[in-house]
């Protein structure tokens, strides 16, 4: 299926001035009601440090950025994959923060943004990938329909923006 979405892996070179467009997709997913780790409202300078702490992991090598680009400089989706493991799990890799601008759902850019994650980790030689997400929220289903396995479901786990708490579900998938 052909989205119109380029999905591209950030180079350590050019993750810093991605910063401001990666900043703006966080603070429309969180402003939308993603639970992704950040309260509403946001604050600019908030959601701009924590994409420069994102920036430094990917010049480090600890962490693969991912975009999603209908047309090239407009960022409409991210996920990360974080490489960084501790001594006994060099085999693993941690999905994270999947963001898709609200203008940009519903197209398949999650699902390609997903695929591209998976192949990325089998290139950097991971066999197991691990994530968790808003339990009976979209992305649960696409991670089901993914072929990703449930794990289970913890209660309360987080909050949603708004500080409704909120039960969150863990996934698996070998490669």
């Amino acid at each position: 299926m052909s989205t119109g979405f380029a999905i591209r892996r950030v180079a350590a070179g050019e993750v810093d001035a991605l910063v401001e467009p990666l900043a703006e997709v966080l603070l429309d997913c969180v402003e939308g009601g993603a639970s992704v780790s950040f309260m509403w409202p946001l604050p600019r300078e908030r959601a701009l440090s924590f994409w420069r702490g994102v920036a430094a992991g990917v010049r480090s090598g600890e962490r693969l950025l991912l975009v999603g680009e209908a047309e090239p400089g407009r960022i409409d989706g991210t996920v990360q994959l974080v490489l960084a493991q501790p001594d006994n799990q060099p085999h693993r890799a941690d999905l994270a923060k999947m963001l898709v601008h609200r203008r940009a759902r519903r197209r398949g850019l999650a699902r390609s943004l997903l695929d591209a994650a998976e192949q990325a980790a089998r290139d950097e030689g991971k066999t197991v990938l691990v994530l968790d997400t808003v339990t009976g929220g979209d992305a649960e289903r696409l991670y089901q329909r993914s072929g990703w396995q449930r794990v289970g479901v913890i209660p309360n786990y987080a909050l949603m923006p708004d500080g409704r708490p909120c039960p969150t579900t863990y996934f698996h998938k070998p490669l």
